[in-house]
């Protein structure tokens, strides 16, 4: 069975993460599902979007680059196929995280952080 595509998530850099969760949910109507002081996950019906600490400094998770997170089903496939391709070590995939998801990820030569992830 192959890899199947299902949503992109945008992660959006936040200068503080407090204050941008609580514009979300009162300016835009969204829940929180994840927070705490460098990262967010909130939700509205079917639309998913993930805040992350930047502040472009040297220890900015993000070191200037943007973040996606692409969301599919039986990621297993697709993990090899990017093993195969050079794309990613095969000792970077995660399983079971504590955010209940297998992912893994990898930077473009933009330094953009892809993170391909499916629920565990």
């Amino acid at each position: 069975m192959k890899t199947e595509f299902l949503n992109t998530i945008p992660v959006l850099p936040s200068l503080n993460i407090e204050r941008d969760v609580s514009w979300y949910q009162q300016k835009m109507g969204f829940e929180v599902l994840f927070v705490d002081k460098m990262y967010a996950v909130l939700y509205r019906e079917n639309l998913c979007l993930h805040l992350q600490w930047h502040a472009d400094t040297e220890d900015d998770p993000l070191l200037g680059g943007s973040v996606v997170r692409i969301y599919v089903k039986n990621i297993q496939p697709l993990f090899d196929e990017f093993v195969k391709r050079g794309t990613i070590a095969s000792d970077k995939f995660l399983t079971n995280t504590t955010w209940n998801t297998n992912e893994f990820g990898f930077y473009d030569l933009n330094q953009n952080a892809i993170f391909i992830m499916e629920d565990s």
